[in-house]
């Protein structure tokens, strides 16, 4: 096993898990900082929490719609909206305003991140970044088994997410109906 690598520096991380150990398949961490590893580990919790809400906001349409509006001006019911990617053709351009100014809120007030604190650790954040969720997690073993997991976690979602997407793209439909992928070159 060669042991005198800098990427060895890594391997104490959060985030780094058998079998794998430390893993840098596009080589970001060669000739970074301590402060662009960090920088890349807030972006990696932010991408994967954003990317788990995005996968259950993916799914959930296809078991549950709220009753109502969603834009009752237009008449528009929630049960009309159609799941998956053809569901933000059918937001009126004001909801994308406001998903546009609820996230700049998000993140340049409540969830900003502090540099004195973890990263992905936010003062209003709560355990493991969700508000009101309880105290800190005293075990510290505890809470490393956890903040591995919500990485683990993120890391499968960010793939998800992206699968679902291209999946949808491919077919028009949220969930895959492969039957109406045409364009396919195995066929």
């Amino acid at each position: 096993l060669y042991t005198d690598s800098p990427l060895r520096a890594f391997e104490n991380e959060l985030g780094v898990q058998a079998p794998v150990g430390f893993w840098d398949p596009a080589g970001y961490c060669k000739e970074g900082t301590a402060a662009d590893f960090r920088r890349r580990r807030e972006s990696e919790l932010k991408h994967g929490r954003i990317a788990m809400i995005a996968t259950m906001g993916y799914i959930t349409p296809e078991y549950f719609k709220f009753p109502g509006f969603l834009a009752p001006h237009l008449g528009l019911e929630f049960s009309q909206v159609p799941n998956g990617l053809a569901a933000i053709s059918k937001v009126p351009s004001a909801g994308i305003a406001q998903w546009v100014f609820f996230v700049g809120l998000i993140e340049t007030g409540f969830l900003k991140q502090d540099a004195s604190r973890a990263p992905g650790d936010f003062a209003n954040g709560g355990t493991l970044g969700v508000p009101n969720a309880g105290g800190p997690i005293e075990n510290e073993e505890a809470r490393k088994r956890k903040l591995n997991a919500e990485l683990a976690n993120g890391r499968l979602a960010m793939m998800a997410i992206i699968g679902m997407f291209f999946q949808d793209g491919l077919t028009g439909s949220a969930w895959g109906d492969w039957a109406l992928y045409t364009d396919s070159p195995l066929r």
